[in-house]
């Protein structure tokens, strides 16, 4: 440093690789905003390339931790607990609520536990779980959220996570869904949470019921605890489900048999099921509506996004319609057709195919009018993003889709179905004909050849 001229450092010189080839991986970050994907591929990209192992020895599990308040427990006592891959550096959370049906007085929930025990103690979860779908770290597998800290809690609490009761000689079990919940996000701020920019409070069937009832109660725990700058949200997927009067009543004798409404009457009370305190107020003494995705929805602060299948199969096996089996009657039929248009509400994104998604690996192929089910999430993080910072949405970027698709299984980027009995997939003419559907005779009101209608049923048309 002579004269008062600073002296160029010189550039130290790129890394040499076997045969003293120098391998070059330019980053392009011009339009990082609006290509977020490709700018991620080359990040990684470039990071194996320094790397060359790493791909290898990265572990991508989540790790089973049981809970700090013991005291919190699954169903027969058993700790309740948490899977847990932190991705240091993210200030990006994403915790999953498992789902899988639920239980409402002894007799049934007995049977539960003889048949579905992972559903209601911990005591054989194994040590590690990996994630797929939304809680892949992949990033071909989960565009927008793979380097995201993954949390998956498990369900042992069989009260669509909404109970908050101990066991008691008279109930057999203890209900503590909803304390579940609050006990994990306690956990976490130890570990990262409380660094968070957003939290995703995500789920899938029982699950997405759990998030409609939880998120709001998730933010004002963090709130409380003076962790105000945590923006929590909600994903539910699959949970919003309607107090149909069923199709025909049958002798109600499990938790499929009973309508909708009457399970849940009969859980909350077994469960000590607790529901937003808003729309507790606005459904006194009846407090079962806010089970229900349209009447608790409206009462939530919480920004949520919406999946739900326009031909829901829980939804139409509580309504006793069958979709596999025997094929289904005209009445069935129409009731059917009925349902899709009754689940057209003012949402988010709704598809036809027949389960929840968001876990799958092939959830990334799944679209509604072209817009896949990642991408329509990741505009609706930036929608929100952007009305933080008075901007403009993004044009292109729909957070808001329906499908115009008029039976189940009519979009062809669904994934097969299979039949129930004999595990086979179905293809789109085998299951509209195994639902009783007349292609000849649909041919013929329509004026055109059976083979072009059924050309065009194949192609999703």
């Amino acid at each position: 440093m002579g004269n008062g001229h600073f002296r160029p450092r010189r550039a130290p010189p790129p890394p040499t690789y076997r045969g003293d080839t120098t391998e070059s991986f330019p980053l392009d970050f011009t339009a990082v905003e609006e290509n977020m994907d490709n700018f991620m591929t080359q990040v990684k990209n470039l990071a194996q390339s320094l790397y060359p192992c790493s791909a290898q020895k990265l572990d991508y599990d989540m790790k089973l931790n049981f809970l700090e308040n013991t005291s919190v427990t699954c169903n027969d006592g058993s700790s309740a607990g948490y899977y847990l891959k932190e991705s240091r550096g993210s200030r990006r959370w994403l915790i999953f609520l498992e789902g899988g049906w639920y239980c409402f007085n002894k007799e049934n929930c007995d049977s539960r536990y003889d048949t579905m025990r992972r559903l209601m103690s911990s005591s054989k979860w194994p040590q590690t779980k990996t994630g797929t779908g939304i809680l892949s770290p992949l990033p071909e597998e989960n565009p927008h959220w793979w380097n995201a800290n993954m949390v998956f809690i498990p369900y042992c609490s069989s009260d669509v996570w909404s109970g908050a009761a101990a066991k008691t000689e008279q109930s057999g079990y203890a209900f503590m869904g909803s304390l579940i919940i609050q006990e994990v996000v306690k956990d976490l701020l130890s570990k990262g949470l409380d660094t968070a920019k957003v939290l995703l409070l995500a789920g899938s069937s029982a699950g997405g019921t759990g998030v409609l009832l939880n998120v709001d109660r998730v933010a004002d725990l963090l709130e409380g605890l003076g962790h105000t700058g945590i923006q929590v949200r909600g994903l539910s997927d699959s949970g919003w489900f309607l107090d149909n009067k069923q199709y025909h009543c049958t002798d109600c004798v499990d938790a499929v048999g009973f309508a909708p409404t009457e399970t849940i009457k009969r859980g909350i009370k077994y469960w000590g099921g607790m529901v937003p305190e808003k729309c507790k107020q606005i459904h006194e003494g009846e407090e079962w509506n806010c089970f229900f995705g349209y009447r608790v929805f409206p009462s939530i602060k919480s920004p949520v996004f919406v999946v739900q299948w326009l031909f829901d199969e829980a939804q139409l096996t509580v309504d006793n319609i069958q979709l596999t089996g025997q094929p289904v009657q005209e009445g069935q039929w129409r009731y059917i057709q009925n349902l899709g248009n009754v689940f057209a509400f003012s949402g988010t994104i709704q598809n036809e195919d027949l389960k929840e998604i968001i876990t799958r690996n092939y959830w990334i192929d799944v679209q509604v009018k072209g817009t896949s089910l990642p991408r329509a999430l990741h505009c609706w993080d930036r929608s929100l993003h952007d009305n933080r910072n008075n901007k403009a949405p993004p044009k292109g970027c729909p957070v808001h889709l329906i499908d115009s698709c008029p039976w189940p299984h009519c979009n062809p980027t669904c994934p097969t179905i299979r039949d129930q009995f004999t595990g086979q997939e179905m293809s789109v003419i085998q299951f509209l004909m195994h639902m009783g559907f007349d292609v000849q005779k649909m041919a013929q009101q329509q004026g055109m050849d059976p083979s072009k209608l059924l050309g065009m049923l194949s192609s999703g048309s």
